[in-house]
């Protein structure tokens, strides 16, 4: 059964989520890929703010085709998420609420994570095209020389994700393969 949650969250919230959740995200998440995560530590390194409020926000890595006329993004499927392993504890530590990409964390973002009360929810990886159809809108709100690596503010409705990492650290990627090796 899908649960329906509204984005931003809380921590209260994000504590309710449960490895293997499937959910249908509503409301306001940002993209960043590499480019953009270097650039907003290099920010962070410098004194600056970050070009978004990070506080209860979402990231989905992710970097869109170009959009068709009157679609307001192209395909919009997620980029390995282990690249942004090494600014991610740092962005969680300022209180980033979660993530969206695919494939498994390092532990320093598992402990950031749990530390944080955080998610790591995962999209199906060759469903870009689909998961488009979740996006109502997109603006580039920061660094537009990186292409599709700018960051953007989307607005969305029922997006689905599967919980991968929860707020206690409980692994979906782990727990599976346990499982199936079990089977």
């Amino acid at each position: 059964m899908e649960k329906r949650y509204t984005v931003p969250f809380d921590r209260k919230t994000a504590a309710g989520l449960k490895a293997g959740d499937c959910v249908l995200l509503t409301g306001t998440i940002y993209t960043a890929r590499d480019a953009a995560h270097k650039r907003m530590q290099e920010a962070l390194d410098r004194g600056e703010a970050l070009p978004f409020d990070i506080r209860g926000n979402i990231i989905y890595y992710m970097g869109p085709s170009p959009a068709k006329e009157g679609q307001p993004i192209g395909s919009a499927g997620p980029t390995t998420a282990s690249r942004m392993d090494k600014y991610t504890p740092a962005l969680l530590d300022l209180g980033l609420g979660g993530m969206i990409g695919k494939g498994k964390r390092s532990d320093a973002v598992k402990e950031a994570v749990i530390r944080n009360g955080a998610v790591y929810f995962a999209a199906v990886g060759g469903a870009g095209a689909l998961l488009s159809r979740s996006i109502l809108r997109s603006e580039i709100i920061a660094y537009e020389d990186l292409g599709t690596e700018a960051i953007r503010k989307l607005t969305i409705r029922d997006f689905p994700a599967i919980v991968v990492m929860d707020s206690r650290g409980n692994d979906l990627y782990k727990t599976a393969l346990e499982q199936y090796r079990r089977e």
